[in-house]
């Protein structure tokens, strides 16, 4: 999606560790229309799939869950990492690692919402060692639910989750693809199969 790379080569910023921070528009400080884009861009990639549920993990997942699902008129659910006392007691868990957090999670999902048969379009922000979609998909394998795609808004290549998730069968389809992050040299793109054809 060119609209995405040129918006994160303007507004992106290079941190020490392979680190993008794209919080000035994605995931802090939201762009509400541009947001709306990715949506559309989704459901352009997945329409054929005919989800029945748009599944992310909070808390930055669900701005661009939510603008999925509206662009496929289908409603939203999340997986909690936090605690709560209205969380339901028979849940869906599975545990995931947080490399930027450096520790171990558990994420939580209502068995009410998640049903088996169930199609399930998963969303994210960022794919990089693939941590986070490994945990939604087991709990999406808990509840007997099939999986008929993962979007991604930004995927580091260089890292290994796309690859790995790709080579199990999953279909993952990101709109901006990073081959490399230098503090100097900025961010390069890899070629997008995802890009449609201009005729």
């Amino acid at each position: 999606m060119k609209r995405l790379e040129d918006k994160i080569r303007e507004c992106g910023e290079v941190r020490e560790g392979g680190i993008v921070k794209v919080d000035y528009f994605l995931n802090h400080r939201i762009d509400v229309a541009f947001l709306g884009e990715i949506g559309q861009e989704f459901h352009r990639l997945f329409k054929d799939t005919r989800p029945d549920v748009v599944m992310t993990l909070e808390a930055s997942g669900i701005a661009i869950a939510l603008a999925t699902a509206q662009a496929f008129g289908v409603p939203v659910i999340f997986a909690k990492k936090s605690e709560s006392l209205n969380l339901d007691k028979d849940c869906f868990v599975s545990e995931v690692y947080s490399y930027t957090r450096q520790q171990s999670y558990k994420i939580k999902l209502s068995k009410r919402y998640l049903n088996k048969g169930m199609r399930v379009l998963i969303v994210d922000d960022f794919l990089a060692r693939g941590n986070a979609v490994e945990g939604m998909l087991e709990l999406c394998r808990q509840a007997g639910a099939e999986v008929c795609g993962v979007g991604i808004v930004i995927e580091k290549c260089f890292q290994e989750g796309g690859a790995s998730l790709r080579a199990k069968g999953v279909e993952v389809k990101s709109l901006a693809m990073i081959s490399s992050i230098d503090l100097e040299k900025g961010i390069e793109f890899a070629p997008n199969p995802t890009e449609e054809v201009q005729g």
